[in-house]
């Protein structure tokens, strides 16, 4: 059973639309990637999984649970850290996790440290005196130390460093294993890509893609750079399928190759060529496809 289903989720802000229609199925164990530039409607979703708003149409489940007929008994089952976390000024790691374990009645403390370690969180350093990184990881932490079924992260790698946001895909990608679910909203392709096994796509409140990662990975173009001997820099070339050349600078050629890589060597094999460079699959390009509309504008 899907640990997250929407079914033609909608929410309307008076004349706003700020979600349509929105059919989604995370299944369990899952690090699921859910993204969109900002506005797209990322938050509205989130915001109705949590039952923190009311649907205008359709609805959403979580645990097999209405959302918003059951916000409470789901809720106990989840972690959250909102894209604009706030949290009291007063506040030190250790007297939060004192309250999160009062308010959900299990003794906190004691996987509360371990965690606090690992993302070396100074525990006894007040909110207000913490830098936006560390309240960023006291967040991360509050959100984590039950041990939720599901994880719900609107933009969580906000003020983290490099090296604490691979300590944080490194948590993630083990509570996954574990059997945890995790759903992780963002803006920034490079973390999806590296994180997740499956994204959904939002443009305009509207859902333009749903797939694994890997099968956006197979049909996106790679760049290549050709290198010609410098007697030999044709002034007209027949290219394989799915070879575009865009830039010509002398003796070095590049562009995009959106077809099979092996048709591709066997054909600059027969060329009088230095050099040639295939990258890696070009995600980027794919996922800005889906950003833009029919006129070709974000």
């Amino acid at each position: 059973m899907s640990v997250i289903v929407t079914r033609n989720l909608t929410k309307r802000y008076g004349r706003r639309v700020g979600i349509d229609g929105l059919d989604l199925s995370v299944p369990p164990g899952s690090v699921f990637g859910f993204l969109g530039p900002n506005g797209s409607g990322k938050t509205t979703t989130i915001r109705l999984i949590l039952s923190l708003l009311r649907p205008s149409e359709g609805e959403a489940v979580v645990f097999g649970l209405d959302c918003w007929r059951h916000g409470r008994r789901i809720k106990a089952d989840i972690g959250y850290v909102p894209g604009d976390l706030r949290l009291y000024s007063w506040m030190t790691a250790r007297s939060a996790l004192g309250v999160f374990g009062h308010i959900r009645g299990a003794n906190l403390v004691r996987s509360g440290l371990d965690l606090a370690d690992r993302f070396d969180l100074d525990v006894d350093v007040r909110v207000r005196n913490m830098s936006r990184g560390m309240r960023q990881k006291l967040g991360l932490l509050l959100a984590m130390v039950h041990w939720p079924r599901l994880l719900v992260l609107d933009e969580p790698t906000s003020g983290l460093d490099p090296l604490m946001q691979q300590t944080l895909y490194d948590e993630l990608r083990e509570r996954a294993a574990s059997g945890a679910t995790v759903f992780f909203s963002s803006h920034t392709l490079s973390e999806v890509e590296a994180l997740c096994e499956h994204v959904a796509i939002l443009r305009n409140g509207i859902l333009v893609a749903d797939e694994a990662v890997e099968t956006l990975r197979a049909r996106a173009p790679r760049q290549v750079a050709l290198r010609w001997k410098e007697a030999g820099v044709p002034s007209e070339l027949k290219t394989p399928e799915g070879l575009e050349i865009v830039e010509r600078r002398g003796a070095e050629w590049r562009g995009t190759l959106d077809g099979h890589v092996m048709d591709f060597v066997r054909w600059s094999a027969s060329l009088p060529l230095d050099d040639v460079t295939i990258s890696e699959p070009d995600l980027e390009h794919v996922f800005q496809q889906f950003y833009l509309d029919e006129d070709g504008k974000a």
